[in-house]
């Protein structure tokens, strides 16, 4: 299929509305025009953890959000895009609670990756684990009592607390989990989806003595084997990679759809130190065949992402910046993996509207950057109503990231459709839909370091944007097809 280079929302099944039937009626009703490029639905499926990524079954819908009639009916008008956690799946899953009970005599055992898969006896060396990219406290292993012998199982859990983890690892290249993730790509193609974000794939390749975080040329094969197991299913995949820059661009060098993990730091630092001279140089290499986002239900990305885009000590500057507006911070565990003095920001949990400051222009602003940046927009459904921080949902939750993942009702919807900031950002979206230009060539034209400005050009049509970092405040010149020229002031 063709992606549409336009505009993209991201929301929850339950996060307008209630339900997908909800969901469907708003969208339908309030934003038919606003987003053409389609809705990247968070996860649908029945779930034992965080928040939908740790899928119990993926050929469920969980019936609090509706069924699979609601999600075909939401594909009848909009792209649907969704998640494959192809790293790890739910410990309720059936083939995992099969496995806890028979151990290796379970014939799903194979999905799992028991460490004598990794080392010798199944005893990992100390060095291999310190150098491992952890994402839980000291390691990254789950020690399973199989129920009808007693024994201990240890399987790699990258996902989840010291003691606990609802995310289970698959094994990748087992034939076992391979038909599965075939299966699942084959259902989803069948149900109307046209795209598969492939959570956490960095972390799929698990290899003594690295990282075991995008192990080269290793996540190569396996990404070459499951694009074609997509393709056959009539669905394109993108890849869900926080990492250096350059691992972006390596991956987009290979024809894959990327992230732009960069781009939202990189605007509140422009903004926040009106200084443009960083996200310039950043736009001018970053990829073409991207998607872009400033917020998203994850934090927004600092470290390992803007690694030699931006100076460190600029990036803390933004990161105590955004926590004295109310953010709170996911952190980097592994001491290998932190930067200078310590520096340890891993994502700011903050809506992106409070990390302005609340500021309209500024948030105006920040969108117009983000869609003349190269690549597919998304609007995070918060962000599209200009939300703000919900600290009580952090203290009532314990999850840092539910400050910025409030549940609208359809009321609430109507409500914040009346901000003047949201008519303001709604024209904008407007404007990055219909203009034929964004069809053509890019450019980010000089300017001094307190102003921006970047061009879209398509033949006789173009349009520039200016920002005036000063002032916060940014226009649009234009010109059409027939040679009309224009300004909008979003």
């Amino acid at each position: 299929m063709t992606i549409r280079n336009q505009i993209q929302l991201i929301t929850y099944p339950d996060s307008l509305g209630g339900d997908l039937k909800a969901l469907n009626e708003i969208l339908n009703r309030r934003f038919s025009d606003i987003f053409k490029g389609g809705v990247h639905l968070l996860p649908p499926y029945p779930s034992s953890g965080d928040r939908g990524f740790a899928p119990i079954s993926y050929f469920e819908i969980d019936p609090q959000f509706g069924s699979w009639q609601d999600i075909r009916k939401l594909s009848e008008r909009f792209d649907l895009l969704v998640d494959l956690m192809v790293n790890h799946i739910s410990r309720r899953s059936v083939y995992f609670q099969d496995f806890q009970k028979k151990g290796r005599r379970s014939p799903y055992a194979d999905l799992f990756l028991t460490l004598d898969k990794v080392w010798p006896g199944g005893v990992p060396d100390p060095q291999d684990v310190a150098k491992i990219f952890l994402r839980r406290p000291e390691h990254p292993f789950a020690d399973i009592a199989i129920e009808e012998t007693g024994e201990i199982e240890r399987v790699w859990a990258t996902f989840g607390t010291r003691d606990w983890s609802e995310q289970i690892d698959l094994d990748v290249n087992s034939p076992a989990a391979r038909k599965l993730l075939t299966e699942i790509l084959e259902h989803l193609g069948q149900q109307g989806i046209k795209m598969v974000r492939l959570d956490a794939v960095g972390y799929v390749i698990k290899k003594p003595g690295t990282s075991c975080f995008m192990v080269e040329p290793e996540i190569y094969a396996f990404l070459e084997w499951i694009e074609t197991q997509a393709r056959l299913a009539g669905i394109e995949l993108l890849l869900e990679v926080h990492d250096h820059i350059s691992t972006q661009l390596r991956l987009a060098g290979h024809g894959y759809w990327v992230y732009n993990f960069v781009l939202p730091l990189l605007v509140l630092h422009t903004l926040l130190n009106r200084s443009s001279h960083a996200l310039q140089d950043h736009l001018k290499v970053c990829p073409r065949r991207q998607f872009t986002m400033l917020d998203c239900h994850d934090g927004i990305p600092v470290l390992p992402d803007i690694e030699d885009v931006l100076d460190l000590e600029a990036a803390r500057r933004v990161v105590e910046a955004c926590l004295q507006r109310g953010a709170n911070l996911n952190r980097i565990l592994s001491d290998e993996h932190k930067g200078p003095g310590g520096f340890d920001a891993h994502q700011i949990n903050c809506t992106y509207y409070s990390a302005l400051g609340n500021d309209d222009d500024a948030y105006i602003s920040a969108r117009a950057i983000q869609f003349f940046a190269p690549g597919v927009p998304q609007v995070y459904y918060v962000g599209l109503l200009a939300g703000e921080n919900d600290p009580a949902a952090v203290e009532q939750t314990g999850e840092g990231r539910a400050i910025n993942r409030h549940n609208y009702s359809t009321e609430e919807v109507e409500r914040d459709l009346n901000k003047p900031v949201v008519q303001r950002l709604l024209r904008l979206m407007r404007f990055r839909n219909e203009f034929p230009a964004f069809n053509g060539d890019f450019e980010v034209l000089p300017s001094p370091e307190q102003e921006l400005r970047l061009a879209w050009q398509m033949g006789e049509q173009c349009c520039r944007l200016h920002v005036d970092l000063l002032t916060g405040r940014s226009r649009i010149e234009y010109r059409d097809a027939q040679g009309n020229t224009g300004v909008f002031e979003p």
